[in-house]
């Protein structure tokens, strides 16, 4: 092909394709804030299981979170498979991605009470976003040359973080300021937070629909569901081969599923210890600053200490972190508790961002150069798993002990599993296996 398509849009050198591309992002973005991280759990704790046991309540977000999570990651190789064929990207985003924003917009009209309905348009607001993000990201070789790539994705994602930021500090004003604007409860801007994260998503998504096509593409074959696991089952055999890099990949599937746990389980665990939801936003809100430059200093270390050190020295700040939280049921002063939360939102700044980036660069360094491609798509299933065991480990220990302290101590078996497995993977690398 030669340029990317007839009419270009130049902003900042970008083409029409390249410039929709981005901003899908940029619209998505607000899904993640709002629906899986903060807004969400807070209405399903605060007023649709309000007349429920604090624990339980956490409890089913977990089971809740995990069940989502599976259910992506058994999809994932299918609709990969099924995103090379001809006209195929497009049609099954527009699946998903309507999936998504409707079921999202829909949790602002289930009532108090009605916990069921809430868990089931949430899990399927989640599957809607990572559903439509798999063909998303399919689309990046459709829309720009491989010279551009990097360049292109890391826009990508620099404009998502900003993307998910303004809607959900919109979202928080509305909240935090309801009286000012006339209103007794909380509740209806936290519904309509709902409402701004759909628009916000169904919105900036136009461009992609007008002007993002699939350019490139194999004729149908008879079995593509089969060939595709046909491929992840070829893919695995390879990467065993390598017995550092397989090492690696098994302590990378405990350690980040123990990241993303921590992430969407702080809600839930902070309400559930006695913290105000105007603490938690804002908690929160800090924890996304922290995050970004943190994530460029521990690329600056990880050049003078190793980033195998790096690697080490985040897991091991999210072990203290989990260590941290069991605490926080035990502590009776409220200003003490509070504080000890501060603590921990800032560790999870600084090392969330650094832990995920460096483990995607460490894995570029022991993948083998002809093979990379392949490879980095199983590592990309590996992290489509994450965010299954956590969850459902603290809903299980949650709901056996009726004590959240528990269910968040649990979460340090995953770090644990993670570290060790490290150790082993550098005694292998050292001996050339």
């Amino acid at each position: 092909m030669g340029e990317i398509g007839a009419r270009r849009w130049v902003v900042k050198g970008m083409t029409t394709q390249e410039r929709s591309w981005v901003l899908y992002d940029w619209a998505n973005s607000a899904h993640t804030m709002i629906v899986m991280t903060v807004i969400f759990p807070m209405f399903f704790k605060g007023v649709l299981a309000s007349g429920m046991e604090a624990h339980r309540s956490t409890a089913l977000l977990g089971y809740a979170n995990s069940f989502a999570s599976l259910v992506v990651a058994f999809l994932a190789p299918i609709l990969g498979a099924l995103a090379d064929y001809r006209n195929s990207k497009k049609r099954f985003f527009s699946v998903f991605f309507l999936l998504g924003v409707l079921a999202t917009a829909g949790i602002a009209f289930v009532v108090e009470g009605q916990w069921a309905t809430g868990l089931v348009l949430f899990i399927a607001s989640v599957i809607g976003f990572s559903g439509a993000n798999i063909f998303y990201d399919s689309f990046v070789v459709d829309v720009t040359s491989s010279e551009r790539m990097d360049w292109v994705s890391a826009s990508g994602y620099g404009w998502g973080y900003i993307g998910g930021s303004i809607p959900f500090l919109l979202a928080m004003v509305l909240i935090l300021f309801h009286s000012q604007l006339g209103l007794e409860s909380q509740v209806p801007m936290v519904r309509a937070s709902f409402l701004i994260a759909a628009a916000w998503w169904a919105v900036f998504s136009i461009p992609f629909f007008l002007f993002v096509r699939q350019n490139y593409f194999v004729e149908h074959s008879g079995r593509p569901v089969r060939e595709a696991f046909g491929r992840l089952y070829h893919t695995f055999k390879n990467v065993a081969r390598y017995k550092a890099l397989f090492v690696f990949l098994l302590a990378y599937f405990f350690y980040i599923d123990g990241v993303v746990t921590i992430i969407k389980m702080a809600i839930p665990i902070g309400m559930d210890i006695g913290l105000g939801q105007t603490t938690l936003l804002v908690v929160l809100l800090v924890v996304q600053f922290v995050a970004f430059p943190c994530s460029l200093l521990y690329g600056r270390l990880a050049d003078r200490f190793s980033t195998r050190t790096m690697l080490f020295v985040g897991i091991a700040t999210y072990f203290v972190i989990t260590l941290l939280a069991t605490s926080l049921p035990f502590i009776p002063s409220l200003g003490v508790k509070t504080a000890v939360f501060w603590v921990i939102a800032v560790l999870v700044g600084t090392a969330q961002g650094g832990v995920q980036s460096l483990s995607r660069s460490y894995y570029g360094r022991l993948v083998p150069k002809e093979k990379s491609a392949e490879f980095f798509g199983f590592f990309d299933v590996m992290g489509k798993f994450a965010a299954i065991m956590g969850p459902a480990l603290v809903g299980f220990f949650t709901d056996l002990t009726r004590h959240t302290a528990a269910g968040i101590f649990s979460v340090n078996l995953l770090f644990l599993i993670g570290l060790v497995l490290l150790l082993v993977e550098r005694g292998l690398e050292r001996k050339g296996a």
